[in-house]
């Protein structure tokens, strides 16, 4: 039987930032320790709300050029996850997040990555097209009028779409 690690991982990992807390603290003192985590979440708050907007950017000009956005996304996927590691308090997060955004940690991390991931749709040369709509209904401005003191006009492309 198989012992998955990540459940142990995720119990011993506040007791490491405790511990990480106390050597630190102990080194620059009780004021500072608490100014870094804060500076910190500060930082990981403010990268999270600015990257999203420029990886959407990115993503935007990877499909308009044709080419397959997935490294993009996978990056700006990555830059979230250093941003929240960043505000979780604690400096083992903290190390984690700041080598999640150095780009050839992402690229290596991408390398590894990127043979397990199953894309659930392809994506052509000519990129994302919209669905094509089946009737189109050009009016002139003689076909269209507010009140009709006449009765319904017969010829109107309106009527010839119901009875089609």
């Amino acid at each position: 039987m198989r012992i998955s690690l990540l459940p142990l991982s995720i119990l011993a990992l506040p007791l490491l930032e405790i511990a990480g807390f106390v050597v630190v603290g102990r080194q620059v003192g009780a004021l500072a320790t608490v100014g870094l985590v804060l500076a910190s979440s500060i930082a990981g708050a403010l990268l999270l709300r600015y990257q999203g907007f420029g990886v959407m950017t990115r993503v935007r000009a990877e499909m308009d050029a044709g080419r397959d956005p997935s490294r993009q996304l996978a990056h700006g996927a990555m830059v979230v996850l250093a941003a929240i590691l960043l505000i979780i308090p604690g400096f083992i997060t903290d190390i984690f997040g700041i080598l999640l955004l150095l780009p050839p940690i992402r690229d290596l991390a991408w390398r590894r990555l990127k043979g397990r991931i199953v894309m659930a749709t392809s994506f052509g040369t000519g990129g994302f097209r919209a669905r094509p709509r089946d009737k189109t209904i050009d009016l002139d401005d003689s076909d269209y009028s507010r009140g009709n003191e006449h009765g319904p006009d017969h010829n109107s492309p309106w009527r010839r779409l119901k009875d089609e």
